[in-house]
């Protein structure tokens, strides 16, 4: 299966973009990664930097498409980080958000921790959407919010589990590979760019885009239109597949 992809991480309002995204190939497999460093702890650029690029060599040494292999490679992001917290005790507080996918021939397999989703596309829809590990995912998932409450709820920010903090890895990761059909579609993103543009209209820019650049750019003039000065950074990986490569 060949892929087009397309990458965008944008400061939005801020001074410092603490988002950070990375993609490799290894022979039949691809990896894709990206991360959100939280906003308010020291040093959330460098947690997010460490964990995609860490994630990536990790992967590229050893590449493989398992629950097991995925886990090892986000656990190899979190020591990276608690060593530069310890080299480094100004970055102790630093934590991050992780969304990876990769794939192979067979299939793709994907994880996340924290708020930063991956949505799944197929014919015109979405046929699967991370949730996130968050306190207002947490209410919705109680029935005490409904989902579209979260983008706007007052504690969005509030995570359950983010690398960095050892008492709070727990990954989600799926138990098994799912296929991928030609012209299905994949989006990597982090709060900053889901909170300004909901999924009926990732559909609808999805279905007029000719390529993933296309993609991006429609829904960066959405976020771009309803954005304040001060909004947080957005990033985002579009992904398209192609057809099947033949050998």
């Amino acid at each position: 299966m060949k892929y087009k992809t397309a990458t965008l991480s944008e400061a939005g309002g801020r001074e410092e973009n603490q988002d950070y995204c990375g993609l490799t190939g290894k022979g039949e497999f691809n990896c894709w990664v990206l991360a959100d460093g939280l906003g308010g702890h020291r040093g959330g650029a460098v947690a997010a930097r460490l964990a995609v690029e860490t994630f990536l060599e990790v992967f590229s040494q050893n590449p493989e498409m398992s629950p097991r292999s995925m886990t090892a490679y986000i656990e190899a992001a979190q020591d990276a980080i608690f060593r530069r917290q310890e080299e480094n005790p100004r970055l102790y507080s630093m934590r991050t958000t992780l969304v990876a996918l990769i794939s192979t021939p067979e299939g793709a397999l994907w994880a996340h921790l924290g708020d930063s989703r991956l949505y799944h596309f197929r014919g015109g829809g979405i046929i699967f959407q991370t949730r996130d590990h968050s306190v207002p995912q947490a209410m919705a998932d109680a029935g005490k919010i409904t989902v579209d409450e979260i983008r706007r709820h007052e504690d969005r920010n509030r995570l359950l589990c983010a690398l960095g903090n050892e008492k709070n890895l727990r990954p989600a990761v799926e138990k098994k590979s799912h296929p991928v059909n030609p012209d299905d579609a994949f989006l990597l993103c982090t709060d900053g760019f889901w909170e300004y543009v909901v999924e009926t209209e990732m559909i609808a820019d999805l279905v007029r885009s000719p390529d993933p650049e296309t993609w991006l750019d429609m829904m960066t003039t959405r976020i771009k239109e309803r954005t304040e000065d001060r909004h947080d950074n957005y990033s985002a990986i579009a992904i398209i597949a192609g057809e099947p490569t033949l050998t």
